[in-house]
């Protein structure tokens, strides 16, 4: 009786992951072999794992990942450019604490898109809010909702994919002006693209605005320059080696 009445009232405060294991504990008798202090410790693990869970579950739907991408399911093989140690490094998520930003950029195919995904979906675990977007989507909303201009402005990690496929227009460099001195000092930015941040002076049609947003993103950003073969041609390969086996 007592157990049931335990095990309702552990549920009416929404404790639904200490209750089960709670009811756990009591089916297993060897439990009685813990302390007090030991067995609740087991059940607070237990609803701070599972709230912890579901927060980063619901931080990774609101950032929109391109892909499912993991820091442990990168391939180094036959990439030059990063480090793993640096990039485990940056997964625990220093850089974000001290809002610096990362820059990757290399050719389509060498998994700039799976590394930015992967990094960020390491800050949601850490209860970061994160948001990813294609560089020429942000464009596209800013124009539409300036409630999304607020949310790119604040939001703690601000992923930009596919940055520099075209030259930017001078709209265009007037948003990522306001954007990126809005975020200056204050939160973290990934930038990922084929064209190196050496070269971005180019992308711009004012080269007054031009210093003045590279300054604000550059000075203060890891950069890392990838080469290496396609992951696309890796996969196609794997694939008929499959077929063929």
């Amino acid at each position: 009786m007592f157990d049931n009445e335990t095990l309702n009232k552990l549920r009416e405060l929404h404790l639904s992951a200490m209750a089960t294991s709670f009811k756990e504990q009591q089916s297993k008798p060897d439990m009685s072999s813990f302390t007090f202090e030991e067995r609740f410790a087991f059940l607070v693990e237990a609803e701070w794992q599972s709230r912890r869970n579901k927060r980063t579950e619901r931080l990774v739907r609101q950032a929109g990942f391109r892909f499912p991408a993991s820091i442990h399911d990168i391939d180094w093989q036959g990439k030059s450019g990063i480090a793993k140690p640096e990039i485990l490094k940056h997964s625990l998520g220093a850089y974000v604490k001290k809002a610096s930003n990362i820059i990757f950029s290399g050719p389509t195919g060498v998994g700039k898109t799976y590394l930015v995904c992967a990094l960020g979906r390491a800050a949601c675990a850490q209860g970061v809010q994160v948001l990813y977007i294609r560089l020429p989507d942000f464009f596209q909303l800013v124009c539409d909702k300036r409630t999304f201009r607020d949310r790119c402005a604040k939001v703690p990690l601000l992923i930009l994919d596919d940055w520099g496929l075209k030259k930017f227009s001078l709209e265009e460099t007037g948003e990522l002006s306001e954007l990126f001195e809005r975020r200056y000092g204050r939160v973290s930015t990934i930038i990922s693209g084929q064209v190196p941040s050496s070269s971005w002076h180019e992308l711009f049609p004012d080269p007054t605005q031009a210093d003045s947003i590279l300054d604000r993103i550059v000075h203060n950003a890891y950069t890392y320059s990838i080469s290496g073969e396609s992951m696309r041609k890796t996969i196609g390969k794997l694939s008929l080696e499959n077929q063929d086996s």
